[in-house]
């Protein structure tokens, strides 16, 4: 299916839908067209829509995606922006109570499919989702993933933190390097900021840390059937997670792209290189077949290494500028390296 040129989206217009686990506030964005689904966005902890994807989905070479495909932003209660405090006592929903309210909104949008795209907490939602009705998710996109319970041992050091430690910089330190913490950069900056007004942040907080577990099994029966796209930032706190759920996903499935210089947040530090893979993503499904095949470069990454991408979605993508070959049980680790200079792509 090919992308056409589109006159520019029209603006973003928000909703609120009632779920059985309380209101969502829900952005819609872009333009749907027949016969593709639609692109449903979710936000880690401590992020609202805007904060976790406005600079994925506004950079420059995103905007091919934004005209063609309607995007479904939401925002998990109450952690829009301006919501008021819950009362006291409230009741948050679980995350897999998050995952269930996504089919009300689906039906309040006459949505059938989607290519889910999620951030940590978000990532988390999404892939349950995708283990609860498989047949409504095309593909996954999870950044961050952590599809594990909490051990007794992190349990602990979690109740340890919360004594020394405010729920502001225990969510940081789950959004950023420590690097990143102690250089304060903007985002830092401006995520603190926005925490410190989000008043039931703390509610969305516990539930993370008192998830279940997705249980995932490799070939089994609690497998995610879809493609999926995993990523995360080759010095993110989640990075081990990310591996270990690579190792539990269909490898004919999953392609694994761990992004050099991303810090804890790739979607903010780098939408270019993560916005060519999300491109290539959508190649492999059938929906963006030529959509990088121009006369000028479109980054830093080759058109011939994002097909590879999209056409071995048992590699293991790093951004990295080292080269080499390694392997981690059936996943490919391609490196700019091996990947750049336009070589020619492999065969299928």
């Amino acid at each position: 299916m090919e992308l056409h040129e589109a006159a520019p989206p029209p603006p973003a217009k928000g909703a609120v839908l009632e779920t059985p686990f309380g209101a969502v506030s829900v952005t819609l964005e872009g333009t749907p067209r027949p016969g593709r689904p639609a692109l449903l966005t979710f936000p880690d902890v401590g992020h609202t829509h805007e904060s976790c994807f406005a600079p994925l989905f506004a950079h420059e070479e995103m905007q091919e995606i934004v005209k063609n495909f309607l995007l479904v932003h939401v925002d998990p209660p109450g952690m829009e922006e301006g919501a008021p405090p819950y009362p006291p006592g409230y009741q948050y929903p679980s995350l897999e109570q998050l995952a269930e309210m996504i089919p009300c909104i689906l039906q309040n949008l006459n949505i059938t499919t989607i290519v889910g795209m999620g951030v940590g907490a978000g990532a988390f939602v999404l892939a349950k989702f995708g283990l609860l009705r498989p047949e409504v998710v095309e593909g996954l996109v999870l950044v961050n993933i952590d599809p594990q319970a909490k051990g007794w041992m992190d349990w602990a050091a979690h109740k340890l933190s919360g004594l020394t430690s405010s729920t502001t910089e225990m969510i940081l330190a789950h959004l950023f390097t420590q690097e990143e913490l102690a250089a304060a950069p903007p985002p830092v900056q401006r995520s603190r900021e926005r925490l410190g007004a989000t008043p039931n942040v703390g509610l969305l907080w516990g539930m993370y840390n008192s998830r279940g577990d997705l249980g995932l099994v490799r070939g089994g029966a609690c497998c995610l059937r879809c493609p999926v796209l995993l990523v995360v930032g080759d010095s993110s706190p989640h990075e081990d997670a990310v591996v270990e759920c690579n190792a539990k996903l269909d490898p004919t499935q999953t392609s694994f792209l761990k992004m050099a210089d991303a810090g804890g947040q790739p979607q903010l530090s780098q939408p270019a290189k993560l916005t060519e893979a999300f491109k290539y993503f959508l190649q492999g499904m059938g929906y963006v077949p030529h959509v990088l095949e121009r006369k000028r470069s479109v980054g830093p990454v080759a058109a011939s290494a994002m097909t590879r991408l999209s056409r071995s979605r048992t590699a293991s993508v790093s951004s990295s500028a080292s080269g080499g070959d390694g392997e981690r049980g059936r996943s490919r680790t391609l490196s700019r390296g091996s990947l750049g200079g336009g070589a020619s792509p492999p065969a299928p």
